[in-house]
């Protein structure tokens, strides 16, 4: 429903003012109106300047010398010589006398709440009501409120009104029905409008021509009609009145009952393309009718059937009436050389009582766009338009602009995704708040003393675990009186520990690795971060410089636990001939620059995107004891054997947690020991699971896939008119979109989604903007 202003002048008349001037404004849904007050004053001058029109617009389309009559219906009596110039200054001074008059004191109060409230690209419907006729008949279309404001359109209503009883019709269903009238048609050519009528798409029309009043009467009692339609002769001097043929004349007293039946029947809306409707529509109001479209004064042939040209496929497209009525009204002004103030004779007699229906409410259809014929000779302009956008957006997508948007969606399609179970080949063993303090006075560097470790490690391998990792820094030697802790750390072939590589930047030494552990059972612990420090990213090898930094090793630790398990199943570490990691049947390519939603990221080192198993938390990846859960016999050891065994420090003290696309909170950081498990699992689960890894498109491909969507958005805006139907088209086309993403990254794809729809929406507004101001 549209912005619907009512503005109530009530009792009064130009020679004495109106005291009272009530607007009721109702905004788009609202079910109750604002209600605002003010008055007019006195305006004599302006009846006067109206009458004075009113003669010198019949003398003119009268000279003779300048219009052939058989194109105009007048009387010989209203006949008179009259200078087109004199008439242009009169129309002048009648729009600023029009103007000054709404523009007064009494009414400014009315004239800035409703500006206040309103849209200047709102669609209005505004009705003016008020008992004087004389008031109705000037010309509303002339106030500046409409310049300012140029999706509203004026109606007029009699100042009481109400809405009729309905009752239930049969009619054919996806028809609209139109009881066409063809009267009298002497000077006129209603052929013209009778072929405008037969053009019209779903549509069921029965013609009366020159009929007589049995005929019109038999066929408003028959079910059904939707649209009442006259073309002839008309006139409202006295009581309304149309020419139904050369000898017979009709007046809506004389159809009363008929109108009463085919109004309640479901009958919505008249038209009368002829002369001088207001008191036609006048009388039809007061049987209730919702909506009339008339012409306010004596018409030209030619300005009538242009009208009803544009109105009817406007409002068969899918338009709403108040805005076919508008452009219909608007595109009459090429005629205004020959045909002076043809844009200020139709208008809309509307009901407030009723809504106003669209042409798919007449058809019974709730959304079915009628849509104009595609015009094959715009499709360059959607193609070039596609073509550009894309580009544009790609280059600023290359400039990084839009990566913190991507990672935010990116991160949000993962939070959507199902739960998984624990990979249940990984045991974490946690060293906790508590687990510290229980040593006592043990002497120790750190989270664990060496004594601990000791039991720790003799109490796993007891039990023969497939690897044992230990994610704790220890760049000093065991204690000398613990050589069982030193030899076992020199001697396992299942431990696997940790050091950390130089940071140039933020860590110039790194972490050197424990003096027992040989580089082959050794693994960096290095993670990357993104700019909004979110992991997203996981680090599995990297060039050693033994120059830099004492943590030489080549392989995370991550890599080097997958590599151990693996090995023990028969699965070995091969590479490609682009050097990407290869286990078994699975390749892990590695992240390049300009890939997905990164474009400007350090891809030194072989990166993958980490594909997070949530379950139903990111924590909650594998089954998780505490050190002295493992000392005191709470556990099950027998279910350590085969399985990967992890060893880190969760003491709320540890600076080792990290942030996750599943939660920047600080309650929602996770210790390093589980991204470590995260690390693990994804290598092992890809390689005997053939889990999915994430993976990206190229460069080309991301262009092409944002390029469809743009293509998708022009074509849409090529295909359908109605700005409204576009608009929910659109979104749902970006629904589509993310439904397609979302599906995808459960598969391990990551797409474009937001460049995506950025293109689809910009080029269906650029195209949709383009068209209009194009011909058709």
């Amino acid at each position: 429903m549209s912005t619907q202003i009512v503005l109530n002048l009530g009792k009064g008349n130009l020679q004495q003012g109106f005291p009272t001037v009530i607007a009721q404004l109702w905004l788009t849904n609202a079910p109750h109106p604002m209600q605002f007050t003010g008055g007019l004053p006195a305006a004599p001058q302006l009846e006067y300047l109206y009458q004075r029109w009113q003669q010198m617009y019949t003398a003119l389309y009268a000279n003779i010398g300048w219009r052939n009559l058989a194109d105009f219906e007048i009387d010989e009596e209203d006949v008179t010589h009259i200078s087109q110039t004199e008439f242009d200054n009169l129309c002048e001074e009648l729009q600023q006398s029009l103007n000054t008059w709404l523009n007064s004191p009494l009414f400014l109060n009315i004239d800035r709440k409703l500006r206040t409230q309103l849209s200047p690209t709102a669609e209005i419907r505004c009705i003016i009501t008020a008992e004087s006729p004389q008031v109705l008949r000037l010309p509303w279309c002339l106030w500046h409120f409409f310049d300012d404001y140029n999706q509203a359109e004026i109606a007029l209503s009699p100042p009481e009104y109400a809405r009729s009883v309905k009752t239930i019709a049969k009619k054919t269903p996806g028809k609209v029905r139109i009881l066409a009238i063809l009267g009298n048609s002497e000077h006129i050519d209603i052929e013209k409008d009778k072929t405008l009528l037969q053009q019209l798409p779903h549509s069921e029309i029965k013609f009366l021509i020159e009929p007589n009043l049995s005929q019109i009467t038999a066929e408003l009692w028959e079910s059904g009609w939707d649209i009442l339609f006259f073309a002839g002769h008309s006139s409202s001097q006295g009581k309304g009145q149309i020419m139904l043929n050369a000898e017979e004349t009709l007046t809506i007293d004389q159809l009363k009952y008929g109108l009463q039946k085919a109004i309640a029947q479901g009958l919505q809306l008249a038209i009368f393309n002829s002369c001088d409707g207001l008191q036609l529509a006048q009388d039809l109001a007061d049987l209730h009718l919702p909506q009339v479209i008339v012409m306010r004064e004596p018409v030209p042939d030619k300005v009538a059937q242009e009208f009803l040209k544009h109105f009817l496929a406007l409002f068969s497209r899918g338009n709403s009436l108040y805005t076919a009525v508008r452009e219909a009204r608007q595109r009459l002004q090429s005629l205004e050389n020959n045909f002076p103030c043809a844009t200020w004779l139709p208008i809309i007699c509307q009901n407030p009582a009723e809504i106003s229906p669209s042409w798919q409410d007449l058809s019974g259809q709730k959304l079915n766009l009628q849509l104009p014929s595609p015009n094959l000779g715009k499709l360059p302009l959607v193609f070039g338009s596609s073509l550009i956008i894309t580009l544009i957006i790609s280059l600023i997508r290359g400039l990084g602009l839009l990566q913190p948007l991507e990672l935010a969606v990116f991160d949000l399609l993962m939070r959507w995704r199902s739960p998984e179970p624990p990979d249940s080949r990984i045991l974490v063993v946690t060293i906790t708040d508590q687990d510290i303090q229980a040593q006592g006075k043990e002497p120790r560097q750190g989270s664990l003393s060496d004594k601990h470790l000791n039991l720790l490690l003799t109490k796993l391998e007891q039990y023969q675990p497939a690897a044992i990792g230990l994610d704790i820094y220890r760049d000093f030697p065991v204690s000398a009186n613990q050589p069982e802790l030193a030899k076992r750390m020199q001697k396992s072939d299942r431990l696997i520990a940790i050091c950390k590589r130089a940071d140039p930047q933020y860590d110039p030494t790194g972490v050197a690795p424990p003096p027992e552990i040989p580089e082959p059972r050794l693994g960096f612990s290095d993670f990357i971060e993104d700019d909004d420090s979110v992991l997203r990213r996981h680090l599995m090898a990297m060039t050693p410089n033994p120059i830099s930094s004492t943590c030489t090793t080549a392989y995370a630790f991550s890599t080097r636990l997958a590599f151990l398990y693996l090995q023990q199943r028969g699965i070995k570490a091969q590479f490609t001939p682009d050097w990407d990691l290869q286990l078994g049947n699975k390749t892990f390519r590695q992240l390049k620059k300009a890939k997905g939603g990164y474009q400007s990221i350090d891809t030194q080192g072989s990166q993958i995107l980490l594909n997070y198993r949530f379950s139903p938390s990111v924590q909650a990846i594998a089954t998780q004891v505490t050190l002295s859960q493992i000392l005191t016999g709470q556990v099950n050891l027998n279910a350590i054997k085969d399985r990967i065994v992890l060893i880190g420090v969760t003491s709320n003290s540890s600076s080792d947690y990290w942030t996750t696309p599943y939660g920047n909170k600080p309650s929602q950081t996770i210790p390093g020991i589980t991204i470590q498990a995260q690390m693990v699992s994804q290598i092992i689960s890809a390689a005997l699971d053939n889990r999915p890894l994430l993976w990206v498109w190229t460069q080309w491909g991301e262009i092409c896939w944002i390029w469809s969507w743009s293509l998708t958005g022009g074509l849409l805006a090529w295909f359908i008119y109605q700005r409204l139907y576009l608009s929910i088209t659109v979104s749902v086309g970006i629904l589509i979109l993310s439904g397609v993403c979302y599906l995808l990254i459960i598969q391990g794809g990551w797409i474009p989604l937001v460049p995506s729809a950025i293109a689809l929406v910009i080029t269906s507004i650029q195209v949709a903007y383009i068209s209009k101001k194009l011909p058709k």
